[in-house]
């Protein structure tokens, strides 16, 4: 039986029937008994619609955090950024509902074994914070790093001690996810090795390739780099009578970017010192595509033996009418000085830095011109490529050889030796003023052998 209604409630205030609306009907009446009208808000209680009766037609929390309990489809209207998210159960995040997608274009700079770099990652959609890059060796796990792009096409990453520890010719793939959790297509680079040759050293940014001795270069497939290189040639001998300073082997910086393949390095020996009166020209140094002349030889007295030209010239003799300086190689070395115009002071030899001494007493020989500075090997000057000091029958004092392993010139008739030229720096030797051929004295004239140095970054 139907439970009786209070007739009050049916009427209006007109006394009228009221016209049926979900307002004015009792709370224990059967829902079913809401056929139309309206309900009110107020009427339904806090999370009494759960998702399932909501089925697709899901409502947008509007709030400055994420809601709890998402689930897939769940739509947020995020304040603090003024963005429409959707949850996306795959990624247990709400993302936006349209995001960016991340490109990997390219990639400048190289993965070279055992050694620490940077990369730079060019394409589009980096955004501008937490960019993941991911580096996965071929057969191997993935290592990765985040970053914040330094605009929305361009990001610098430090390469990861597990992939540059991989060995040449790895291929790794290379690829990034950015804010919106959008991942790029993969680009792959190879693992590549470094040049050899030489004595390898660093000192700052530069990796050192220092060659005392004719040896070869060797430029691995992939590896391009801009290389600052440094050729100085054997310097010359001096002479062995009244005789001149060596001249020092000719010295010269250039740029290369060679291209994979083995490269001789020829270094220049020192001038042989003369066992009769001459000595020798000292040897020529190459690298890549560029050489350099060996330092003149010096004048002697025995023959009138005239100085030698080379890349720098070496200091005339003291005695005779054959007194000139030898001739420097433009661009490499200086001319050495002429011999002293009455007897017995032989010139001193070029360098690199400037020209040889003259003769200017019979007693008081040519100094060796000073050498020329270079910071290729040390990442500090070092000088190279001194002329030799002319040696003086008629006593006084040792003219000393040039700055850069310029040997000095003997004094006082035959009881003072002359040193040879330093090794590896390209000096010049020293030249012998004693009276006629002191064989005993040859090695002591001799110019020093000359080096080659190649630098570049990594």
């Amino acid at each position: 039986m139907t439970k009786a209604r209070n007739i009050a409630d049916l009427l209006d205030a007109n006394g009228d029937v009221k016209t049926a609306s979900l307002d004015n009907v009792p709370a224990s009446d059967n829902a079913s008994a809401l056929t139309s009208g309206t309900l009110a808000i107020a009427r339904l209680a806090d999370s009494s619609i759960t998702p399932a009766k909501l089925h697709n037609d899901a409502k947008v929390v509007k709030s400055g955090s994420a809601p709890s309990n998402p689930v897939e489809g769940n739509l947020w209207y995020d304040t603090t950024n003024d963005v429409l998210k959707a949850y996306d159960a795959t990624t247990s995040a709400f993302q936006k509902i349209s995001r960016v997608e991340a490109i990997l274009s390219s990639i400048t700079g190289n993965i070279i074994t055992a050694t620490a770099g940077n990369l730079t990652l060019n394409g589009s959609g980096f955004m501008s914070a937490n960019l993941i890059v991911s580096f996965t060796p071929s057969g191997g796990s993935a290592s990765t790093v985040t970053v914040t792009p330094t605009s929305n096409s361009a990001a610098t990453v430090a390469i990861p001690s597990a992939i540059y520890g991989q060995s040449a010719s790895t291929v790794i793939g290379i690829k990034v996810t950015n804010e919106d959790a959008k991942t790029s297509s993969t680009v792959n680079e190879t693992v590549i090795d470094v040049p050899s040759g030489g004595t390898i050293t660093t000192h700052g940014s530069y990796r050192v390739h220092t060659f005392l001795s004719t040896a070869n270069f060797v430029v691995p497939s992939g590896f391009s780099r801009s290389m600052d290189t440094l050729i100085v040639a054997g310097g010359g001998a001096g002479g062995n009578w009244h005789a001149g300073g060596g001249g020092a082997g000719g010295m010269i910086t250039y740029n290369t970017t060679p291209s994979a393949g083995t490269y001789t390095m020829t270094v220049g020996a020192g001038g042989a010192g003369g066992t009769t009166s001459v000595g020798s020209q000292g040897g020529g140094s190459s690298a890549f595509s560029q050489s350099t002349v060996g330092g003149g030889r010096g004048g002697s007295y025995s023959g009138g033996t005239l100085a030698g030209n080379g890349g720098s010239g070496a200091g005339g003799n003291g005695e005779g009418s054959s007194r000139t300086k030898g001739s420097g190689t433009a661009g490499q070395g200086n001319d050495g000085g002429d011999g002293f115009n009455g007897s017995h002071a032989g010139g001193g030899g070029g360098g690199k830095g400037a020209v040889g001494g003259a003769g200017t007493h019979a007693s008081i020989a040519g100094a060796g011109g000073v050498g020329g500075t270079n910071n290729y090997r040390t990442g500090s000057n070092v000088t190279y490529a001194g002329g030799g000091g002319g040696g003086t029958w008629g006593g006084g004092s040792s003219a000393s050889g040039g700055s850069g392993g310029g040997g000095n010139g003997s004094f006082n008739q035959n009881s003072n030796a002359p040193t040879a030229g330093a090794t590896n720096t390209g000096g010049g030797g020293g030249g012998n003023g004693g009276q006629g051929n002191n064989t005993s004295w040859a090695s002591q004239t001799t110019g020093g052998s000359g080096i080659i140095v190649v630098r570049y970054t990594l």
